[in-house]
């Protein structure tokens, strides 16, 4: 008797697993917990350069130094349109580490001439590479707005990396930051935040050499703008790049570039324009000025 009790316990128990409804492994995309997920602080990288940097699979990237809500992705898809340059989603290389056991990977790879830094730029070398490997094509433009706090960074993993630096109106940033639908921050900190990108984003204006575009010029002459571009860059300039809504440019993810309505009628919309540079406060006044807003 002891057996068949046993026996049709574990029926019962067999039975009462197979009808519990799946447990479930992450949080839905309501959860609260997805809107506490640490986000990469919003500072500049100091890096101790001691390892001498490696030959790169990528000779010369282009890096897309702005501020967020600034007009990137715009800029991007109007670049991937091109059949030379490949410009994905944000990657967000910054982000991408590796870590190495003190005494064991990290003497191995001293032994070999790298240490974490640059096995981390190895790394992100070989990100890119794949990448162009994947499209065919032989640029690769990255328009990460984090690319702002690395970008020293990215000029020394890269010596012949070519820069991009994305201007907008300070107030038509912080107005695009306040217009999100998901907006919850006051005026005064989302003003601390556009700051938080100005900042670097003019010391590396200021010290790179590159090519400086205007978000207000970009969607009133794009035809312009964009030759510009693609002189810099050393290819001709297609008149398909102006109708991004024609290519694949993959899906629209959170976190990884604009998802506005603008962008996704797959049409190259105007600006905002601001006039009146004497309302902004004295920290915002001030880029507009460097940038030659009036």
């Amino acid at each position: 008797m002891g057996v068949v009790r046993t026996g049709i316990k574990r029926r019962f128990r067999l039975l009462n697993e197979a009808l519990r409804p799946p447990r479930q492994l992450t949080p839905p995309e309501t959860s609260p917990m997805k809107a506490t997920r640490p986000r990469p602080p919003k500072r500049t990288h100091v890096v101790d350069y001691s390892i001498p940097i490696l030959p790169r699979q990528v000779d010369s990237p282009v890096f897309v130094i702005a501020s967020v809500r600034s007009g990137s992705t715009l800029l991007r898809m109007l670049l991937n349109s091109h059949s030379r340059i490949r410009a994905p989603h944000e990657l967000h290389l910054r982000t991408i580490g590796v870590q190495l056991t003190p005494d064991f990977s990290e003497q191995s790879m001293q032994e070999l001439g790298m240490d974490k830094v640059e096995l981390e730029h190895v790394l992100w070398d070989r990100i890119l590479r794949l990448e162009l490997e994947r499209s065919g094509k032989e640029i690769i433009v990255d328009k990460t707005p984090g690319n702002v706090f690395v970008w020293e960074r990215l000029h020394y993993a890269w010596p012949k990396a070519k820069f991009l630096f994305l201007l907008r109106h300070p107030e038509g940033v912080v107005s695009s930051l306040e217009n999100r639908k998901t907006n919850t921050s006051t005026r005064e900190a989302l003003e601390e935040n556009a700051l938080k990108y100005f900042k670097p984003l003019e010391q590396a204006r200021g010290t790179l050499d590159g090519l400086t575009l205007r978000y207000e010029e970009l969607t009133a002459e794009p035809e312009r703008v964009t030759r510009e571009v693609c002189a810099y860059l050393g290819v001709a300039w297609e008149p398909e790049m102006l109708e991004y809504s024609k290519h694949d440019q993959g899906r629209f993810v959170p976190n990884l570039g604009d998802r506005s309505d603008t962008i996704k009628s797959g049409r190259i919309q105007p600006a905002r324009t601001f006039d009146d540079t004497a309302a902004l406060a004295p920290e915002l006044a001030k880029y507009a000025k460097a940038w030659n807003y009036r």
